[in-house]
This record gives C-alpha cells, structure tokens and sequence, in this order.
C-alpha cells in the first residue's frame, strides 16, 4: 500500500468545459439566481432568411451581483434545482440603466 492520497478532492474535475452561452439578464428577483435570455440566429430552411430564437435560462449567481440587463456569460454545470443548471461565470457588459427605486 502507498500512502499516496488523492490529489483531486474538492477539487474541480478536469473534465473538459461545457457549453459557454452569452445573454441579457431579464429578471433579478430571486435570492441567488437571475432569469438570463439567450438569443440564437438561425437560418429559415425554406426562405434562408436569418431568424432570432429565443430561451429562458434560470441561473445560479452566488455573488447576487447581477442586475436587469446585464450581459453575462453562462456556463453549463450540474443540476442545481429542478430547472437550474447553468451558472454565472462573468459578468461581460453592465446595463446602463440608473438605480430603480
């Protein structure tokens, strides 16, 4: 028996990434978590005209550091919740609206 112990616990695994998206925060109202939407262009098949889709995403931010309009960059990780399983990694661009109140 070695007395080598493991060297990754607690530790990140060294898996590679997973999915990174960029949005815009859209609701901040939750402890903890903000609603992010996400928007993708994508080609019509017929028309070949470029078409915005949009999805909700519910995503943990630890730090309560994001606010209405944001733009922040998401990274997948593991369910957090039932409909929580992306997380803030930044926080790219800040929206340019005054204190609300």
């Amino acid at each position: 028996m070695s007395d080598h112990e493991p060297s990754d616990v607690g530790q990140v695994s060294t898996a590679p990434e997973g999915r990174t998206v960029r949005g815009r925060v859209i609701s901040c109202k939750m402890d903890k978590t903000v609603t992010v939407l996400v928007e993708r262009r994508l080609q019509h098949p017929l028309y070949k005209k470029y078409i915005r889709r949009s999805t909700k995403l519910h995503v943990h931010d630890e730090s309560n550091e994001c606010r209405d309009g944001d733009t922040v960059l998401l990274k997948e990780c593991r369910p957090l919740s039932k409909t929580k399983n992306w997380q803030v990694v930044e926080v790219v661009g800040r929206s340019r609206q005054g204190d609300e109140g």
